[in-house]
């Protein structure tokens, strides 16, 4: 069989496997394995040299049967309608997961934002806010940064979106700048939500932190503050990459130096002479490997020569199916990214409520609250992979499609 690389047809055979585990009948596949909506737009904007480009630009909304859905928007020129509906569909799971009131929702324009001005970029936000009105808003969809899109865009979204509905509209859109309504902790979230899956893993392995070698793949935003975590945490960071190649040290990595060197798309390997491979750094000796790049980087070739006693995801789809299984047999614990990676989406419902509320929390309350969500997140799904003898991917999905099949099937879709 060949090694499916789409994500959007592997999230599909996961999800099967999931419903036919919890008992669920072919009708809540059919339901669960697309989305309800799918919106393309074209968005013409007048760039700086006066010249009209017409953008392409989608929304994906998996299902909203627990509540309204949720998930990014990415500007980035490798954006495609499968992998905004895969995309959509992890949302859907995550929220599961963390038992958060949201199904999954997508949303993406290609476009390539390095080689745009601020103007282009502000014009481009607004003219999607516009496209997508109709089917987004506080209690439809809530929109949130995600690739190459930031606080910035998210306010420029929020205002657009606030004068079409004449009045202020904080709660529609998550990952906003403090000043507008934005949440403590936010920008840190996905990576502190990394660290505390990491923390739960290795107690059930009984690795300690102190000490353990830890391997990095990718050291932008995830990567760089996961480094700069398990280093502060007195692990030993022994390797880190970029796009361009890998630093390893068995001895460890000076975490701090690497991060006053790296330049804004988080290169810095462009300043050494020995550097070794991505591929390599996979199969490096270390107790914890942490994917943090992007997808498709264990595949059936690597997994069997990978040392790592725990791995955990990152990004989004790093492991293929074929890995996760040859990984599984190995005994390896395999955190899966639907569940390390959904610390984003927490606080993002976190910044919601605050919204809705207009009463605001500190930072200590915020990382309390979200160390609370992912540790019981965590438990459920080791406890599922233990009793029913899954593998985590496996527990996972089956945990994060519980809460929309059950929803679904309260409302009588199913």
């Amino acid at each position: 069989m060949e090694e499916s690389l789409n994500l959007f047809t592997s999230t599909q055979v996961v999800i099967k496997e999931a419903l036919n585990k919890l008992g669920y009948g072919d009708e809540m596949y059919e339901l669960l394995k697309e989305p309800l909506r799918m919106l393309t737009v074209r968005i013409p904007i007048r760039m700086d040299d006066g010249s009209i480009k017409i953008f392409t630009g989608y929304r994906s909304q998996h299902n909203d049967a627990v509540g309204p859905t949720k998930g990014g928007v990415r500007f980035h020129p490798e954006v495609n309608e499968d992998e905004v509906k895969a995309l959509s569909m992890w949302m859907s799971l995550k929220c599961g997961i963390a038992d958060l009131p949201y199904g999954g929702g997508k949303g993406g324009i290609i476009c390539d934002p390095r080689s745009m001005s601020m103007g282009e970029l502000e014009r481009l936000s607004r003219g999607y806010v516009r496209a997508i009105s109709q089917i987004v808003g506080p209690t439809k969809d809530i929109p949130a940064p995600d690739v190459y899109t930031n606080s910035q865009i998210m306010a420029w979204m929020m205002d657009e979106y606030s004068r079409l509905r004449e009045y202020d509209s904080p709660g529609f859109i998550t990952g906003k700048p403090l000043v507008l309504g934005g949440s403590q902790g936010r920008e840190k979230a996905t990576a502190q939500g990394v660290v505390i899956c990491i923390e739960e893993a290795a107690k059930k392995r009984g690795i300690s932190i102190e000490g353990a070698r830890v391997a990095v793949q990718g050291f932008g935003n995830a990567g760089s503050f996961l480094a700069k975590f398990m280093h502060d945490a007195g692990a030993k960071v022994v390797a880190i990459s970029d796009a361009y190649g890998a630093l390893y040290d068995p001895n460890g990595l000076d975490i701090d130096y690497l991060l006053d060197r790296r330049d804004s798309f988080g290169t810095v390997t462009t300043l050494f002479d020995n550097t070794l491979t991505n591929e390599e750094l996979l199969e490096l000796d270390c107790d914890i490997l942490v994917p943090a790049a992007v997808s498709n980087q264990i595949t059936a070739a690597n997994a069997h020569n990978i040392k790592a006693s725990i791995i955990v995801e990152a990004a989004n789809g790093p492991t293929t199916l074929e890995a996760t299984k040859i990984l599984s047999d190995r005994g390896i614990l395999l955190v899966p990214d639907v569940l390390a990676s959904s610390g984003g989406v927490t606080v993002s419902y976190f910044e919601w409520v605050q919204n809705n509320q207009g009463y605001y929390w500190t930072e200590d309350e915020v990382t309390e609250k979200l160390e609370k969500v992912l540790v019981q997140a965590f438990d459920n799904v080791y406890q599922t992979s233990q009793q029913r003898k899954v593998n985590m991917r496996l527990a996972a999905y089956m945990v994060g499609a519980r809460k929309m099949s059950e929803a679904s099937r309260f409302r009588g879709w199913v």
